[in-house]
C-alpha cells in the first residue's frame, strides 16, 4: 500500500509517559472521527483536535508508495545513530494506514515502535507500545495495551469509564483552549484523588519544540 504522510520529524516527545524521549513522529494524514477542516468541527466526532493532519506538505511530507521508503525516510530523520531509536506513528489515525509492512521495515533498521491511537480501529501486531485516547461517543475496539491517556475534562467520557481496561498505565491529560488553567487544576486534583491515574502534561508546548 501507499502510505499518506502529513509530516517527519525528530523532537522530544511531549507528553504521556514517554514524555522527554527523543523521537521522530511520523504523523499521518487522515483520521476516522474527524476530517480535519475546521468548517467540519463541529459535527466531528473529536471536536478538540489540536493537530494539522490535512494533507501532504509538512516536513519530509508527501506519499510514499512502500513501506521500505517510509522506513527510510523516517531514518534518515534521526540520523545513522542505532541505538535509542524511537519513532512514534500518529496522525490524525495512524492505524488507518500503519501495517506488518511498515513495522517490519521499522524494525529491521533498529526502531522502537509506538502508536498514539483513538483506539477504535484494530492494532497490527508488533507495535511496541500502544497509547490509546478515547474520544466521547467512540467505541473502543483496543481495550488493552500499555497506556490509556485521556483529556481531561471531556463530556461523555470520565475516567470511570475507563479505569477497569487492562492497561498498564492511565493517564489523565488537560485539554488546551481558553480553560487550561482550569482543566489542569482539575486533572491534578482527580489525580490526587484517584493515583491510578498520573498526570499527563504537553511539555512541548511549555518548551515551544514541535
Amino acid at each position: 500500500m501507499s502510505y499518506a504522510v502529513k509530516e517527519i520529524f525528530l523532537t522530544l516527545q511531549g507528553e504521556g509517559a514517554h514524555s522527554g524521549r527523543a523521537t521522530v513522529f511520523c504523523r499521518f494524514a487522515g483520521c476516522n472521527l474527524w476530517s480535519g477542516r475546521e468548517a467540519d468541527r463541529a459535527s466531528a466526532q473529536c471536536r478538540f483536535c489540536d493537530t494539522d493532519f490535512v494533507g501532504t506538505d509538512g516536513t519530509r511530507g508527501g506519499r510514499y508508495d512502500a513501506a521500505v521508503d517510509l522506513a527510510a525516510a523516517i531514518e534518515s530523520e534521526w540520523g545513522a545513530a542505532r541505538d535509542f531509536r524511537a519513532v512514534l506513528l500518529t496522525g490524525g489515525e495512524p492505524l488507518l494506514q500503519a501495517d506488518d509492512a511498515l513495522l517490519d521495515a521499522l524494525h529491521a533498521r533498529g526502531f522502537w515502535i509506538f502508536v498514539e491511537t483513538n483506539g477504535t480501529i484494530a492494532p497490527p501486531p508488533g507495535l511496541d507500545w500502544i497509547c490509546v485516547s478515547p474520544k466521547a461517543g467512540t467505541e473502543l475496539c483496543i481495550r488493552s495495551g500499555d497506556e490509556l491517556k485521556l483529556i481531561y475534562p471531556q463530556a461523555g467520557a470520565s475516567p470511570e469509564d475507563f479505569a477497569g481496561l487492562a492497561f498498564r498505565r492511565f493517564s489523565l491529560q488537560p485539554m488546551d483552549g481558553p480553560e487550561i488553567a482550569d482543566n489542569t487544576a482539575r486533572a491534578v486534583a482527580y489525580c490526587l484523588a484517584h493515583p491510578q491515574w498520573q498526570l499527563s502534561l504537553q511539555t512541548h508546548k511549555t518548551l515551544g519544540i514541535r
